[in-house]
């Protein structure tokens, strides 16, 4: 059996996910084992091996995290981030960046109603809306207190993708307590930006 081990400790994201999807493509192995030190890349290395055919196993020691993956089927799929093949086939997709939990600046109080109540406007973007990337301090909409983590899961329901930094996360100390959202890295999130028919920037 073919394998390859990965040592990405002290990478941060995306570059254990980079250095994986390299492995995956040149030496296509069917046993693949990656070492991370953070939930995020342990989450993100999960993620890019399962999408690219292979069933997963995590190991944890300490701080250390051991991604185990080994392939089935007979061969590895092509798309390795978020983004699938039925995207592609959508006439339009709006994808909506937010890097703060605020929305304008002045009164804190203020400019947090209005991120509410823009997040609870963006279902009149439908069918068109896409994609909503939250990354810095916008992660904080998708944790367990938020007030609009309903209003993002009937957008979920509906077909809207919601990617969540998993480097944000882990730098504000709160991966735990993420609630809604599947936690990516900075190559989705380009990726992303790259094939969206329009992008809308809240930072």
């Amino acid at each position: 059996m073919s394998e390859v081990i990965l040592n990405c400790k002290g990478l941060a994201c995306p570059a254990p996910v980079l250095k994986t999807k390299e492995a995956i493509e040149r030496k296509q192995p069917e046993k693949i084992t990656v070492i991370v030190d953070n939930p995020a890349a342990r989450e993100n290395v999960k993620r890019i091996l399962e999408k690219s055919g292979y069933i997963c196993e995590i190991n944890e020691l300490e701080n250390e995290f051991t991604v185990s993956g080994i392939l089935k089927g007979e061969g590895i799929e092509q798309e390795s981030c978020p983004v699938c093949l039925s995207d592609a086939s959508q006439t339009k997709k709006f994808l909506v960046l937010i890097g703060t939990n605020k929305l304008g600046s002045g009164s804190d109080e203020l400019s947090e109603k209005l991120m509410i109540n823009f997040i609870s406007t963006l279902k009149e973007m439908l069918p068109n809306l896409w994609r909503i990337v939250f990354l810095n301090s916008g992660v904080f909409l998708t944790t367990q207190d938020s007030k609009v983590i309903s209003t993002l899961k009937e957008l979920e329901e509906r077909g809207v993708s919601i990617l969540v930094c998993g480097t944000c996360l882990n730098f504000y100390g709160i991966m735990d307590q993420k609630e809604i959202g599947e936690t990516t890295n900075m190559l989705d999130i380009v990726t992303s930006m790259e094939i969206a028919d329009k992008v809308i920037s809240i930072t």
